[in-house]
């Protein structure tokens, strides 16, 4: 399925109203014709844009790589952290411009989404820097370091149709259909709609159209054309000797249809499924050729085998019967009778720079001719033995090249197994930060630095809120929402987790105290002639002290809904919302290497929901500074 002008202009639009405001968090190369984008916002949730050859599209889906990119190391380099500036389409054409700004930079990608399509990265200059496959035809060339230019109008924009211009398809030659396909840029589907809901046949020639009928398709044009752009949309996926989905319903419908809730939903389900069947089929004929390859050299082994063995045979024969000749009374390897025997077993003598030499099968044996037959038949027994040496080191090889093969065929169908589609989960807001729920339920949310520390403060504090920080330099706040009454549990339970979180991890600080105030006792600016750093805050009024004696946290996966979350938290809490959980101290090692070592074990116990959740996850839930597992289990939620 490839888009058509009029509804890239529609996708244009509606994923330039969502992503404003967004930057580039992550890229990901699916395919060598498709790319994922991670666009990150720092109040709403993490939005993905796929852009792929076949067009662009927002998917509620991530797909493991299949195959390599080869933009991929490139768009990491200049697009990482850049803002969205701009999506715009060109004209009426299935191209889109992705314009990105940040650093004082600009950088564009050039989706051209016809024929097989390409992606290009240039410069704000237009200058190309990078793309897909570079083309040479009469009317345009691309290639890095050349200068960007759009392929050669044809026909009318779309977008701009007056009904003046469908008197051109009077005085045409074509029949209706075609013509209006060609001049509008239309697919075959908008076409036969087009001509099916004016009750025209579309097969007959402009010549022979009457004014009323003119006017008829090009109210049906238009119309089709408004509803498509503008998002009035029935959508519905096509599954016929292709799937493709349409915004809107055109002609008659058959029971092979079926309706989706919106046209970039059903996109996402069409293209991802051609990009996950595409890839199958790229990894079975890159598998099929490494398969045959390893399949021809068992076959070259298994012919050198054969070689030698015969060789190793001819070579033994001959030395027997160079015993049988001292039986005959012939001594000498000169003798005359000797000769004809050697010609027998298609043997010879010859000499090589003065070196005397048997030669069986062109297998060369250096002999001295004046030594007796029985010496000679020594060395040729000799050499039967090491040719019998060589037949096992090349079976070996084999047996080697055989696991490798087997090896491959296993890999290769446990591959096509595992292309792994999974959901993109809209994340929760307190996700960004560091959060909780405590014993009793209730949410509590902490800064991970300097600005989320600001964030939670000027953007999540509520009057009903209670806020903590601890009594060392360096402790983030938290916030326990919604706490009118909150429980002696809950305040201990996020006191402790200010502690944890702060600078007396890292320094294995134990002892020390975290207190509580409301949230009027919060001032967001400096007394007058006083600075306050990024993430401060002025407390005045009674500060409620709670003593933490000890730092202990666990890392655990909660269950949510239909999903699973990543938390660390107070020990009880966690246990009692995880499904598995890890207790840990201060000391020990670096944070990545205890994120690996906790999704290892968590692995043993719940395989395969941890799968599902990154190493980066991990790292993120556990405090700054070097921690070691004290415990591992299976929680309450289990």
């Amino acid at each position: 399925m490839t888009l058509a002008g009029i509804e890239l202009n529609f996708l244009v639009n509606k994923i330039s109203e969502e992503v404003q405001g967004y930057y580039v968090s992550n890229i990901w190369g699916i395919t060598k014709d498709s790319i994922l984008f991670k666009l990150h916002h720092p109040e709403k949730s993490d939005i993905f844009m796929m852009i792929s050859t076949s067009g662009v599209w927002l998917t509620s889906v991530k797909i493991d790589q299949i195959e390599p990119n080869r933009l991929l190391k490139r768009l990491r380099s200049d697009l990482l952290r850049f803002k969205i500036k701009k999506i715009v389409q060109i004209g009426s054409e299935r191209i889109a411009y992705f314009t990105f700004e940040g650093f004082d930079k600009e950088f564009v990608i050039i989706g051209e989404f016809f024929g097989d399509g390409n992606i290009l990265l240039c410069n704000e200059e237009m200058k190309i820097l990078a793309l897909q496959h570079s083309i040479d035809v009469r009317h345009r060339k691309l290639g890095v370091g050349m200068k960007y230019v759009t392929p050669p109008s044809s026909g009318l924009d779309i977008f701009h149709i007056k009904e003046s211009d469908f008197e051109d398809l009077k005085a045409s030659d074509l029949i209706a259909g075609k013509w209006i396909g060609r001049t509008l840029g239309l697919p075959k589907k908008y076409v036969e709609g087009i001509f099916e809901t004016a009750k025209i046949d579309s097969k007959k020639f402009g010549k022979d159209f009457s004014q009323d009928e003119i006017k008829n398709i090009f109210d049906v044009t238009k119309t089709i054309v408004t509803n498509v752009i503008t998002g009035n949309h029935d959508p519905i996926i096509i599954r016929n000797d292709k799937t493709e989905v349409i915004p809107i319903k055109l002609g008659k419908i058959d029971e092979k249809c079926s309706s989706v809730n919106s046209f970039m939903e059903g996109l996402d389900i069409v293209f991802t499924e051609n990009i996950v069947a595409k890839g199958k089929s790229a990894q079975l004929t890159e598998s099929d050729k490494k398969i045959k390859d390893l399949e021809t050299q068992i076959s070259e082994q298994e012919k050198a085998i054969e070689t030698v063995k015969e060789k190793s045979n001819y070579i033994t024969n001959l030395a027997n019967s160079l015993y049988v000749m001292v039986s005959k009374g012939i001594f000498s390897i000169d003798d005359v009778n000797a000769q004809s025997i050697l010609d027998e077993h298609k043997a010879k003598l010859t000499q090589e720079k003065g070196i005397s030499l048997i030669v069986v099968r062109d297998e060369k044996i250096k002999i001295n001719p004046k030594d007796p037959l029985q010496s000679i038949a020594s060395v040729l027994f000799n050499e039967a033995k090491r040719q019998s040496g060589a037949i096992k080191s090349i079976d070996q090889i084999k047996n080697k090249t055989k696991k490798k093969l087997e090896k491959l065929k296993n890999k290769t169908e446990a591959e096509m197994k595992e292309i792994i589609v999974s959901e993109v989960r809209k994340k929760n807001w307190y996700e960004r930060y560091r959060w909780f729920f405590t014993s009793d339920g209730m949410l509590a949310i902490g800064g991970r630095d300097a600005p989320s520390n600001s964030a939670i403060v000027r953007k999540h504090l509520g009057k009903n809120d209670k806020i903590f920080h601890g009594d060392i330099f360096g402790s983030p706040f938290f916030i326990l929402k919604d706490a009118e009454n909150p429980s002696a549990v809950s305040m201990n339970e996020v006191a402790h987790a200010t502690v944890c979180f702060s600078r007396a991890w890292r320094e294995g600080m134990h002892g020390l105290n975290a207190y509580w105030v409301n949230p009027e006792q919060v001032k967001k600016s400096a007394p007058s002639g006083q600075f306050l750093p990024k993430g401060s805050f002025t407390i005045e009024g009674k500060r409620n002290y709670v003593n933490i004696p000890s730092l202990k946290l666990a890392v655990g996966i909660i269950p949510q809904d239909e999903h699973y979350l990543l938390t660390s938290g107070p020990i009880n809490t966690i246990k009692k919302n995880s499904l598995c959980y890890a207790i840990i101290e201060p000391h020990g090692s670096e944070m990545v290497e205890v994120a690996k070592k906790i999704r290892l074990e968590f692995s043993k116990l719940e395989e395969e929901i941890t799968k599902q959740i990154s190493i980066d996850d991990f790292v993120r839930a556990l405090p700054a500074g070097q921690s070691q597992i004290k415990e591992v289990g299976y929680g309450d939620a289990s």
